[in-house]
């Protein structure tokens, strides 16, 4: 965009002569309300006082430098100092004529030819697959390809925790019920049987601890058939439900591998002092980066979580030598993670730097936080066939042909708008009746927009009505709100909060939505082509736009 170029000029020049620099890039936002404009800047108030003068007088004098900016319709100045700026018909012309024409409109250079691993979901084995990892799936997956669309060759990764006390627990649990292992919901409350007995009773957490320590061995034919059995119909749901959920991943790794690995790495770096023994178990003093100290190795010499994420980013670079590895997950760990990077940060410093770390919140329901341990758990299978079920009738009303995949699309829709639309670090409150609404802020509402612009372009092309961009049509906020999007893009993935591509979204369908209702579009006269033209842009920005959410984009509803 010019507009930054020329303030950065007009501000060096206010600026001479007073021996102020001027901060590069200037910054240049969204005004709350189209009716300021479409741009904004707000230089002349951070500049004021260095310049001596008042923001106002800053900013007539900005402005006054400024002159003629290609595709700027009106500059003035508002409030204390702020200039705004207002686009001309041409530059919204030209913004719907890419959109129309360009299948990756909105897609970016920012990260071409960087080698990107996005790390998320990670469902533990003899667990179930709960709600709450939906929301790293839905957030993960959304990351993946803002950085695709923002030109990377990204590479998603799943982690997953094969061994560990868990999978003994739900062994132990197993063995005393003698169910089977290939059942995975016998997996489930074999875990919380195991997880309770563990707790509260002392031969239970004897028996767990051998049955753990048989696990890493592979030393006892009865666990290992029960290892086998119940890891392999765990992995088997898991995948079941990625389809489901439009994710696809391109490595698999597990604690039984990267275990071993990160052991190796502790142990390596006991004479170089980066890791210490305390009372049998080797620690990292995290107190030394003003954090807290972690156990990487237990008393019995077993890596922990935190060794087996070592051996993990070893891995992972090994087996794709990325630039940039993102790590999703849940925000109860942040501390853990930063005494892990810290700890990363001496044994594999590049490693270290390339690693950025996105938490979420918890995803509950009114009834409060769910619990494998317990067995109070809401699975995510269970959520999305409920939703498809209370979906059905919708459906079975729409003009769609298959209902029952419009039914499932909906469900999904309904789940990841939930989660996306607020930043990552936010718990999520998962409200079954607004997430299914199409009444706005809501997933089945964007798709339903998708699917009206459809509707209009059928229409069209059963009418033989073509498509013409006029340059010198009357900007409406449908129009303002589609320039934005390459822009929205852009920041979105700087950012890595996919939240700020959702809520431009739901703006985006809610103008349209409202121009819809207020307009004929193919009303025969001269401005109907114009008019079909921005219904196209509409369509591919929402089109790329939920791609990227994750969101499907069903055509008929």
């Amino acid at each position: 965009m010019q507009i930054r170029e020329v303030i950065e000029r007009a501000l060096t020049k206010a600026l001479q002569g007073i021996g102020v620099a001027a901060e590069t890039p200037v910054s240049l936002e969204y005004p709350g309300e189209l009716a300021h404009g479409d741009y904004a800047t707000g230089i002349a108030l951070k500049y004021a006082k260095a310049a001596g003068k008042a923001p106002r007088d800053l900013a007539e004098e900005i402005v006054a430098m400024l002159g003629a900016i290609d595709g700027v319709a009106a500059i003035e100045i508002a409030g204390p100092g702020f200039i705004n700026f207002t686009l001309a018909p041409s530059a919204l012309a030209d913004s719907i004529a890419l959109a129309q024409k360009e299948d990756m409109w909105g897609s970016g250079t920012a990260l071409a030819g960087q080698k990107v691993m996005v790390e998320y979901t990670d469902p533990n084995p003899f667990k179930e697959f709960h709600i709450g990892h939906l929301v790293p799936n839905g957030i993960g997956e959304a990351i993946s390809r803002l950085m695709q669309f923002s030109g990377a060759e990204v590479k998603r990764a799943n982690y997953q925790g094969d061994v560990g006390r868990h999978v003994a627990r739900a062994i132990w649990g197993l063995i005393e019920s003698g169910e089977s292992a290939s059942d995975v919901k016998a997996l489930g409350r074999a875990y919380a049987a195991g997880a309770t007995a563990d707790s509260d009773h002392p031969a239970a957490r004897a028996e767990i601890t051998e049955i753990n320590k048989k696990v890493y061995e592979k030393s006892d034919d009865k666990v290992n058939a029960l290892y086998a059995d119940g890891r392999k119909a765990s992995l088997a749901q898991f995948e079941e439900i990625y389809q489901k959920l439009g994710t696809k991943f391109d490595y698999y790794f597990f604690e039984s591998e990267t275990g071993p690995i990160g052991k190796e790495v502790v142990l390596a770096h006991m004479a170089d002092g980066v890791f210490e023994e305390s009372d049998g178990a080797t620690v990292y003093r995290g107190e030394k980066k003003n954090l807290h100290t972690r156990v990487f190795l237990n008393s019995g010499g077993l890596p922990t979580y935190e060794a087996k994420e070592l051996g993990l980013s070893k891995l992972k670079h090994d087996k794709y030598p990325y630039d940039i590895s993102v790590v999703v997950t849940g925000n109860e760990i942040n501390e853990y993670f930063k005494v892990l990077l810290a700890a990363m940060g001496e044994v594999f410093p590049d490693l270290a730097a390339k690693t950025r770390h996105v938490s979420h919140g918890m995803m509950r329901l009114a009834e409060g936080k769910m619990s494998s341990r317990t067995g109070n758990v809401i699975t995510g299978e269970s959520l999305l066939a409920d939703l498809a079920e209370s979906a059905k009738a919708r459906a079975s009303e729409s003009r769609a042909a298959d209902h029952d995949e419009l039914a499932q699309q909906i469900a999904v829709a309904a789940i990841k708008y939930q989660i996306l639309k607020q930043a990552s670090s936010k718990d999520i409150i998962f409200d079954r009746e607004r997430a299914l609404s199409l009444d706005g802020d809501s997933g089945p509402y964007l798709q339903y927009a998708y699917a009206r612009t459809h509707a209009v372009l059928d229409k069209a092309k059963a009418e033989k009505v073509e498509a013409a961009v006029d340059a010198n049509a009357e900007a409406i906020e449908v129009t303002r709100l589609l320039v934005r999007f390459p822009e929205v893009i852009a920041y979105t993935s700087r950012e890595l909060e996919p939240h700020l591509l959702t809520n431009f979204l739901l703006d985006l369908a809610s103008a349209f939505n409202s121009w819809y209702a207020q307009v004929h579009i193919l009303d025969g006269t001269p401005e109907a082509p114009h008019k079909l033209a921005i219904v196209q842009a509409v369509n591919k920005t929402l089109k790329n736009g939920l791609w990227i959410l994750g969101i499907p984009t069903p055509e008929k509803m």
